[in-house]
């Protein structure tokens, strides 16, 4: 059974930081591209970065400059250290993990979801 836990939400003021974690744990063989999504109220779900096992990572121009995604292999898990936070920032925030199962299988999963609330 693979799990997703995500950590580190919370509320903060405009112009504040937070930094996610997400640890996967279970059994995995490896460990692919490592993606994190946000979704307001209201709102579609946007994936805000991404960063693949070598460590190439890529963000949504929403949050280019402000957000910065890395990722620990060994540790099995993935951040995003968020600064110059705005109230938009608002949502909750998902991990989500490519990981390949010792079946061969590899499908995406995602965390529960941590709540992140910027105030003005």
């Amino acid at each position: 059974q693979v799990q997703l836990v995500e950590s580190g939400g919370g509320l903060v003021q405009a112009g504040g930081s937070l930094r996610l974690s997400c640890a996967a744990s279970g059994s995995i063989r490896s460990i692919g591209t490592m993606a994190w999504y946000r979704q307001a109220p209201g709102k579609q779900r946007e994936r805000v970065a991404s960063i693949t096992s070598g460590g190439l990572t890529n963000y949504s121009d929403s949050v280019k400059g402000r957000f910065t995604t890395s990722r620990d292999n060994a540790k099995k898990q993935v951040y995003l250290q968020m600064n110059s936070l705005k109230p938009a920032d608002t949502a909750v925030y998902y991990c989500t993990a490519v990981i390949a199962s010792w079946s061969g299988a590899s499908p995406t999963y995602w965390g529960q979801g941590t709540q992140v609330t910027v105030s003005s």
